[in-house]
């Protein structure tokens, strides 16, 4: 049990899922509260972030979700004020949120993703069209290179369907990654490290159910949109790759504290790393607080692991 302390939850932020970081933060807030911690809460978007420096907390807990939230900016300034924050540091964050780099390092680690290419805005819509068609092909998936929560994806399962997915991606980011879509469970792997600090462990599989096409950002955050089933319905083989794959990319990326590695397991049982989320979401609905559940951990002792990295 950590001792009470003085916590600033950050929360908000001004990205596109500022909604889902208020709702993370709020839980977040209300958790912590309940464990006896003095909480003051920071909006980055409304707040000047140095207010931190006055207030000297004993570490920042960050619910923020994508843009500067989540790819180190915000981890940069705390290094800067000299106030330990949960979750992963500078690069780590970086590398995570740009899907390019971060498959690159999968592709350098031996970590299994699916085959992709990137293509950037400046090359016209054209080019890009066609060499997707050539070197990947359809069914594809589209992505910008750095958001979360699914924003701007789209599954491309028609050629003529392509050039609106591309324009799609666009307007969220300049560089998109067009990978081979693989049919198959879609699952989710939360690494933790509990019960010592400084020695990750993969939490249970845990299989996600939409009820829209894919794993949306609808699906995601409105309730009664999505089951989560655990253990995910694979088999014990594949339940093993899931978990090995998690802690090899959270390691490949240099996380640390927590992490959530999203896979795809096909018709095979083969597992294949979509992309590892730094700051995963902590709202009611989401699902690493229901994998810890799944170990016998509360939310609040999720957060108190969290915590108790980030002071280590």
């Amino acid at each position: 049990m950590v001792k009470p302390l003085r916590i600033a939850v950050l929360l908000g932020g001004n990205s596109s899922e500022r909604e889902v970081s208020l709702r993370s933060g709020r839980q977040v807030e209300k958790a912590l509260v309940e464990l006896g911690h003095e909480v003051i809460c920071v909006d980055p978007a409304e707040e000047d972030l140095f207010r931190l420096a006055a207030m000297r907390p004993d570490v920042v807990f960050i619910a923020l979700h994508g843009g500067t939230g989540e790819n180190g900016c915000v981890q940069g300034a705390l290094e800067l004020l000299g106030l330990p924050y949960t979750g992963s540091g500078v690069l780590a964050s970086a590398l995570a949120m740009d899907k390019i780099m971060s498959k690159q390092l999968f592709v350098a680690s031996d970590v299994r993703t699916p085959e992709f290419i990137t293509v950037e805005r400046s090359g016209g819509i054209g080019a890009a069209t066609s060499r997707c068609v050539r070197e990947i092909g359809v069914p594809c998936v589209v992505k910008p290179a750095c958001q979360g929560s699914t924003v701007g994806i789209s599954i491309v399962r028609e050629t003529g369907k392509l050039v609106e997915a591309l324009e799609t991606a666009f307007r969220y980011d300049p560089r998109i990654v067009v990978e081979r879509f693989i049919a198959g469970t879609e699952v989710t792997v939360g690494v933790l490290e509990y019960p010592e600090p400084g020695r990750p462990q993969a939490l249970p599989v845990l299989e996600i159910v939409p009820a829209n096409e894919f794993y949306d950002y609808d699906a995601k955050y409105t309730p009664g949109k999505s089951d989560h089933i655990i253990p995910a319905r694979i088999s014990p083989a594949s339940d093993d790759e899931c978990r090995r794959l998690a802690l090899a990319a959270h390691t490949a990326l240099g996380c640390r504290g927590y992490s959530r590695t999203d896979l795809m397991v096909d018709a095979d049982g083969t597992p294949w790393v979509l992309e590892v989320n730094t700051l995963p979401g902590l709202t009611e609905v989401s699902l690493l607080p229901d994998a810890a559940k799944a170990v016998g951990l509360s939310f609040g002792q999720l957060l108190t692991a969290i915590i108790s990295a980030a002071l280590n």
